[in-house]
């Protein structure tokens, strides 16, 4: 009897070993916290729970940026993730990793995966694409930039409806000074992105030449025009009185919204689980203003977030499994489940879809904004989105001009000028770099 409980435990044990050896177990190295962590491990749960070859194993590295630079010393080191979440600034350096990526057309051509670019949206899949239309990482957060609206100050400084305009705006942030809030009407978060990228992409101006990098590394800044410039005089002088107060160079300021003290604020529409948690009055979601006089504005907004890179030098069963698990993210039902979920955009016109058939907007017409703006026009060659290598260095020396226009130090021209100047030799540097 012994001797046959022995032989069951062995094949027990047998059976238990094979179904471990027999998974696939596939690296995920992200930079999501709290609630969104969360929600990550349960993509990679139900995924595994959904099929028996391939198990994802979710794990934090920290910020964005401490994410990516992880990735990169361990591919250096031969132990690489074989996915690593990389935010949009980062895009240009991962591209120029040579070898260090796996293309997601090709992985998804070489494992045999449905896969039809068409099927996502444009505004998306053009920020991750290269020159040929062909798509190198899979968008996985993307956000877009809005107008967070404090319904309860509108109503107090007797303002009907959020403005759409930008000189409503300022027009708007002066009554809403009379009104009480005397330090702060209107404001926004990363300033670069708000004053400069989304600006230009909103009026359909050439932020540089060659798409805005997409096209190619060698490319030249062109946003000291006079759609930009004017909007940073505009700023300037709503600045002495604090109709606009600046808020940083990044999202530190965004609280200024949910305590009451700004507004009107432009920020990230993922701002929306924050402002959920934290307002204390009633609030709206507002496309970003533009001005009217700049010819076929507004034209459509570009993203911001994270992809998902698929690192170089894996088996074929990796990339099997890694193909597999995009395609499984890429199901209505899951990218309807996660944009309800996390407040980032449904990457495809059928989790859109989808959501709307289920009652999400029409229940939660706010989210529904982000998406409205990033399809309200076709992408244009100004509009699909931008690539500029060191893009983090660049943004800080940007932001330094803005500040330094912002605190009278320059004109707003100048200040413009010299960022381009600036701008143009961190490029050339990174070219050189690149080998391109």
């Amino acid at each position: 009897m012994k001797l046959s409980v022995l032989a069951s435990a062995v094949v027990l044990l047998a059976s238990v070993s094979t179904g471990a050896v027999a998974a696939t177990d596939i690296q995920w190295w992200h930079a999501m916290t709290g609630a969104n962590n969360d929600r990550i491990v349960k993509l990679a749960n139900d995924f595994n729970a959904s099929q028996s070859d391939y198990r994802i194993v979710p794990a934090y590295k920290g910020s964005y940026p401490d994410t990516m630079n992880a990735g990169i010393a361990a591919f250096r080191a031969g132990n690489a993730p074989d996915i690593l979440q990389v935010f949009e600034v980062g895009t240009a350096t991962m591209m120029a990793a040579k070898g260090a990526i796996k293309p997601v057309y090709q992985l998804m051509k070489d494992a045999g995966e449905p896969f039809d670019q068409k099927s996502y949206l444009p505004a998306v899949t053009g920020y991750y694409s290269n020159a040929k239309g062909e798509m190198l990482s899979f968008p996985f957060n993307s956000s877009t930039m809005v107008m967070w609206v404090n319904e309860d100050a509108l109503k107090k400084a007797n303002l009907t409806a959020a403005p759409k305009t930008w000189p409503e705006a300022f027009e708007a942030a002066k009554k809403l000074k009379a009104a009480g809030y005397a330090t702060c009407g209107i404001s926004t978060a990363w300033t670069t992105w708000a004053n400069i990228e989304e600006l230009s992409a909103w009026h359909n101006v050439p932020l540089s030449t060659k798409a805005n990098g997409l096209d190619g590394f060698d490319t030249e800044l062109k946003f000291n025009n006079p759609v930009v410039v004017k909007h940073l005089e505009n700023l300037v002088e709503a600045q002495k009185d604090k109709t606009f107060d600046y808020s940083g160079r990044t999202n530190q300021g965004e609280g200024r919204f949910t305590s009451g003290e700004c507004p009107l604020f432009l920020t990230s529409s993922a701002f929306l689980g924050n402002v959920k948690a934290n307002a204390k009055f009633k609030y709206s979601v507002a496309p970003m203003p533009y001005y009217p006089d700049v010819q076929g504005a507004p034209q459509n907004s570009i993203i911001g977030g994270a992809s998902l890179w698929v690192m170089g030098g894996k088996s074929d069963e990796s990339y099997k499994g890694i193909a597999k698990f995009l395609t499984y993210l890429s199901k209505p039902d899951v990218q309807a489940w996660w944009a309800q979920e996390t407040g980032y955009l449904p990457i495809t016109p059928a989790a859109y879809e989808l959501s709307k058939k289920q009652g999400f907007y029409a229940k939660d017409p706010n989210s529904e904004v982000a998406v409205l703006e990033l399809t309200n026009k076709a992408p244009t060659e100004n509009s699909r989105g931008l690539r500029l290598g060191n893009l983090a260095q660049i943004r800080d020396v940007w932001a330094e001009e803005i500040e330094q226009a912002l605190a009278g130090k320059k004109t707003a021209q100048a200040a413009m000028d010299d960022a381009v100047r600036r701008g143009d030799a961190i490029l050339k540097t990174f070219a050189r770099t690149a080998g391109r």
